[in-house]
């Protein structure tokens, strides 16, 4: 099979999987005879080639996708006029807090906020499958030690937790709405301005991605390479 050949089912691959293709299955379309060096040179080049199209080809945290660009987003809910869920402002700011300080438990989101937070709004980002839990620390209680997931990323348009902007103070639902960045609504309730998460971050002064405060306590495991963290032991 020539390049040519090999990019027109790589793009047709991509152009109709249900979720975000990773190297892996790209490697199966070809029975693993196209190397993962020719794999990123090709999608280089469907990059190139959809660059001045409404739709765009992006490197996610769970594989690679086609998605409409969010210039497109305001002819697109025209078709779609419905409205996407909204959350507590509450929920936002909880999820802030687990993406910025993960590993946490419910405690240290309470501390953090210096409020009691609700089984229903855990329940809420887990069902929404932005939140897991990835393990529990060693105190009494044994609290489960939640971190966000793939899925968190992907619905962001993120390929790694390094992407999310640094912050200047505590994690709050005024900076961080998943709904502003995808270019949808805002998914807050209260209807108060939000601001968008930059997703092209300016490079920090030494060329290397900005840290993320990670409050990880001894127990708990390490984020992996992709931002996400392996599932909580049976």
């Amino acid at each position: 099979m020539n390049t040519d050949e090999a990019k027109r089912v790589l793009e047709t691959a991509l152009i109709c999987a249900q979720q975000p293709l990773p190297l892996r299955d790209m490697r199966s379309l070809f029975d693993d005879q196209v190397g993962p060096d020719t794999l990123r040179s090709l999608l280089d080049e469907l990059v190139r080639d959809w660059d001045s199209r409404g739709v765009e080809l992006v490197a996610l945290a769970s594989g690679w996708r086609f998605q409409s660009r969010p210039e497109m987003r305001v002819y697109l809910d025209r078709l779609h006029p419905e409205k996407p869920p909204r959350y507590s402002r509450a929920a936002m700011e909880t999820l802030a807090i687990i993406a910025y300080r993960q590993p946490v438990t419910r405690g240290d989101i309470e501390d953090i906020r210096g409020v009691t937070v609700s089984s229903q709004i855990i329940k809420q980002l887990e069902d929404r499958g932005w939140i897991d839990a990835i393990g529990y620390r060693e105190a009494p209680g044994r609290p489960a030690l939640y971190a966000t997931t793939r899925q968190f990323l992907d619905d962001l348009g993120l390929h790694s937790l390094d992407q999310l902007p640094v912050l200047d103070g505590p994690p709050t639902a005024a900076v961080f709405d998943p709904g502003s960045a995808s270019g949808q609504p805002s998914l807050l309730d209260d209807g108060a301005p939000q601001a968008a998460l930059p997703l092209d971050l300016p490079p920090a002064a030494d060329d290397t991605p900005a840290a993320l405060a990670f409050d990880v306590s001894p127990a708990a495991p390490a984020p992996q390479a992709d931002g996400s963290f392996p599932a909580a032991p049976a």
